[in-house]
């Protein structure tokens, strides 16, 4: 900031804080930096997938009120001062109040606030270095180098009280708009569930399909596993320096990400002419993601909708090709990629180290086939209400965008001095209702 408000210090965060690293505490409770939430114990989120050492004794402690950064991430904002008691990573650097200043000057609320402020994590990001962007790295000396903007600790300590209750208001809102978005999605997933297990007509006389997972069909469907109507393949396996040019390759992130193949992949590949005919890319074909870390990323499908030239697929992935025209590729799309499909595979995989489903595994699929003229209406059905959710579910993401952008916009200004919180109180239960 070129200008600061009167009667507020600048004071370098070297001179605040120094860097400890104590080690060979093994037993205390594992701990992480995120950019939303802080520092927060490892085992309370559901969504890390770094999986920590199995020698623990280099992790760091950390203390309450210790500053902890992720060196590697800083410019995304894992920076936090920690509520808590535990280790974290060796990569990460730990910083404690020098003894000196350990008094009511420095409040660690606000000095998380501010560390964690947009201007503040524009000089995290002009001062990392590195060839890529994943692998930017903040040294510890130019960030000591950074100047925090400190008020009085009075002024200080109100900033923090205001912060912990405007950004709780917001981040209520935030929460209900993810618990709507969860809703939605579970909703369509319920919507085509029931259109590909039980059709579109409530009056349709139905029988048991025999498969406990799919239940009752109408009477008129056929089941059929996957392997008696299609044929199997695993994709191209190559060397890493085959990749970066040459001829269209679908990868795993095309299949995890996309019902349908994209007609432009994100990949290229210097395949040969042999390569393109055993691994080629047809229209009604079906992709299924076919190893990964986790069990609830297996099995996910993407269906072609138009031949892509010369292109050919990962070995991550497993390519359903019908021997007919007995699928439409459209109702196809939402026939397999469907949860209940999706979790009939779980209880069959291979859980060694990696979740992998196997060419068997696919063969015995059942699987739900109406008459063509049917699966076209379904699929007809099915596009509308995807449109309708997509809307919505876009709908409730702007909206908590903005929510996000305000909380944001906030901390920057009262960590700036741009909005006088100083004489600030907490509305009383009465206003809170009344407002």
């Amino acid at each position: 900031m070129e200008d600061i408000p009167l009667g507020w210090d600048s004071i370098p965060v070297g001179r605040i804080y120094r860097r400890v690293k104590r080690t060979n505490v093994p037993h205390e409770e594992l701990l992480s930096v995120y950019r939303d939430h802080g520092v927060v114990p490892k085992k309370s989120r559901d969504d890390n997938f770094n999986k920590p050492s199995e020698d623990l004794s280099p992790y760091q402690l950390v203390c309450p009120e210790n500053l902890v950064m992720n060196k590697m991430k800083a410019w995304q904002g894992s920076i936090a001062i920690s509520c808590y008691r535990g280790i974290v990573s060796p990569a990460y650097f730990v910083y404690e109040k020098i003894k000196k200043v350990q008094c009511t000057r420095i409040k660690s609320k606000y000095i998380h606030y501010l560390l964690r402020s947009p201007i503040y994590i524009t000089q995290y990001m002009s001062r990392s270095k590195g060839i890529r962007v994943n692998q930017w790295d903040l040294d510890p000396k130019a960030f000591e180098q950074i100047e925090l903007l400190l008020p009085s600790p009075y002024e200080q300590t109100q900033i923090a009280k205001f912060l912990d209750y405007e950004t709780a208001k917001i981040d209520a809102l935030i929460e209900k708009q993810q618990q709507l978005i969860q809703l939605l999605q579970e909703k369509r997933q319920a919507v085509i569930s029931h259109a590909v297990t039980k059709g579109l007509n409530p009056d349709a006389p139905m029988r048991d399909s025999g498969i406990p997972w799919i239940g009752e069909i109408p009477a008129h469907w056929k089941i059929k596993k996957l392997g008696h109507f299609g044929q199997l393949q695993n994709g191209l396996n190559i060397s890493g320096d085959s990749f970066g040019s040459g001829f269209p390759f679908i990868s795993y992130g095309d299949v995890y990400k996309n019902q349908f193949i994209p007609s432009n992949p994100s990949g290229l590949v210097r395949s040969t002419k042999e390569d393109q005919k055993k691994y080629s890319i047809e229209r009604g074909d079906v992709f299924f993601t076919r190893t990964s870390e986790t069990v609830d990323d297996i099995g996910i499908a993407s269906t072609c909708l138009q031949r892509v030239e010369d292109a050919t697929f990962a070995g991550f992935l497993i390519r359903f090709r019908p021997w007919s025209d007995d699928l439409d590729p459209v109702y196809s799309s939402f026939l397999f990629r469907n949860k209940l499909i999706q979790s009939s595979f779980t209880e069959k995989m291979n859980l060694v180290t990696r979740a992998s489903l196997s060419q068997n595994t696919l063969k015995t699929l059942s699987v739900c086939i109406p008459p063509q003229r049917e699966q076209a209406q379904i699929a007809t059905h099915l596009q509308k209400q995807h449109s309708n959710f997509e809307k919505l579910a876009r709908d409730l993401t702007q909206q908590t965008k903005l929510l996000q952008e305000r909380r944001t916009a906030l901390i920057s200004a009262a960590v700036t001095g741009k909005i006088d919180v100083r004489d600030w109180q907490p509305p009383t239960h009465t206003e809170e209702e009344a407002s």
